[in-house]
């Protein structure tokens, strides 16, 4: 049986839901972000067991086809960052729209409808994530990081960067380097 599980976004998660899954004696067979299959049937009583534990952890069940899409959308996403460098051949639109072999526009109305921001704002707050974790490692430059994410230009990165988090990448840096 499949369940759809939103929140999961590293290998972190997957080990905690697979944890959840062991403890309430269910066998995972296939895990990875954002889907969990086991082999057995769960009937409602133990659903309901599995969400309230995954709720406990920050996860959640997702129960319809809306949010299991938009829960693909953001696994695509997550792993186009997971990449050393982010290249795109082509606009990121029509990149979720091959990936996903749906129209974006419905693509898009619906992580709308459910998330209540745009995709593209969610790339980006992926994207300042991702600064601010190579940031803290403190091993490549603002001006490397701006390339390997695909900005236009270090000042582009750096205007995104404060409009998210209120400092500059720089600022930021400096701030974890003093810690």
């Amino acid at each position: 049986m499949k369940l759809y599980v939103k929140n999961m976004v590293c290998h972190r998660c997957i080990l905690a839901v697979e944890q959840i899954l062991h403890e309430a004696n269910y066998t995972p067979v296939h895990m990875q972000l954002g889907e969990v299959e086991v082999k057995e049937q769960l009937g409602n009583q133990a659903i309901e067991q599995i969400r309230q534990k995954l709720e406990e952890l920050g996860f959640e069940l997702l129960p319809d086809k809306e949010q299991q899409g938009v829960t693909q959308i953001k696994e695509v996403l997550q792993d186009l960052l997971k990449a050393d460098s982010l290249v795109l051949d082509l606009p990121l639109s029509s990149y979720l729209a091959n990936q996903l072999h749906k129209d974006y526009v419905s693509l898009s109305q619906q992580f709308a409808q459910i998330e209540a921001t745009t995709i593209e704002q969610y790339f980006i707050q992926l994207k300042i994530e991702k600064v601010k974790a190579l940031l803290s490692e403190n091993k490549v430059t603002v001006k490397e990081i701006a390339f390997r994410l695909n900005y236009s230009s270090v000042a582009h990165l750096s205007t995104q960067f404060k409009k998210i988090t209120g400092m500059t990448p720089t600022a930021f840096k400096q701030q974890i380097l003093n810690k």
